[in-house]
């Protein structure tokens, strides 16, 4: 009996702990879907705006928010990024030069890079 007060006295102790592996992976799950949702924005917004030249940008902006979130919002945004261009290489013809600049603005957001550095001009301040 004091063995399974004892285990139960630890179990509590180890998930009220900053260090529990439970609340940093729900940690990393919740920014994960945040990120997803940032990256859908980027996304809608880029169709919205249909702006020539934008593209770029979207893709640093969404990128951006997503790592902003923390490692989860990051890795969303590097999952969804390659999937999008491993998609589009191969399905839309744009070519290689195309999907390297789109990685290049991805890894740009991701890593804190300001996304108006991809911003054209002329496109509208509510984005």
């Amino acid at each position: 009996m004091r063995l399974c007060i004892c285990f139960v006295l630890l179990s509590i102790i180890v998930c009220a702990s900053a260090d529990n592996p439970f609340s940093s992976g729900f940690k990393f799950v919740r920014d994960a879907a945040g990120g997803a949702r940032d990256m859908w924005r980027a996304y809608r917004d880029m169709r919205k705006a249909n702006y020539i030249g934008a593209d770029k940008y979207f893709h640093a902006r969404g990128n951006y928010d997503a790592a902003r979130r923390g490692p989860g919002g990051a890795w969303a945004a590097r999952v969804i990024s390659d999937a999008r261009e491993n998609w589009q290489s191969r399905v839309s013809g744009r070519g290689a030069e195309d999907t390297r600049l789109d990685q290049e603005a991805n890894a740009w957001g991701r890593a804190g890079g300001d996304p108006n550095r991809y911003r054209p001009r002329g496109l509208p301040s509510k984005y």
